[in-house]
């Protein structure tokens, strides 16, 4: 598992992060999103500002990405030190990231590059 605290250690951390999310899936959206919560809350300038869940076989738990369950690509994003709400994407929508603000993907798009 990642430990932000100790990259931090080295500089600053990326600007986003992306997890693609496995059969282990609590520790993408539970565990891993509160070391980045606990981090920011510390010191906002070392917060992840994006933090992406790619779930393209839809493991995750139905509160995360909803019923039925389909492949899900999940925001998180840093304001003011704290995380917003998550933007959730599915199928044809297109995706509202930060940091590829000038790449128009959507989560089906990004789904079939992997098939």
């Amino acid at each position: 598992m990642l430990n932000l605290a100790s990259i931090t250690t080295l500089g600053s951390p990326p600007p986003g992060i992306i997890e693609v999310v496995s059969n282990n899936w609590k520790d993408d959206y539970l565990t891993k999103l509160a070391e980045y919560v606990r981090v920011a809350s510390r010191r906002e300038d070392l917060g992840v500002f994006e933090y992406i869940i790619v779930d393209y076989a839809a493991f995750g738990g139905i509160r995360f990405i909803g019923s039925p369950k389909q492949p899900t690509i999940t925001i998180y994003q840093l304001e003011d030190g704290e995380y917003l709400p998550p933007k959730v994407f599915r199928g044809q929508e297109r995706i509202d990231f930060r940091l590829f603000a000038n790449i128009p993907l959507t989560a089906e798009q990004i789904f079939a590059m992997s098939r």
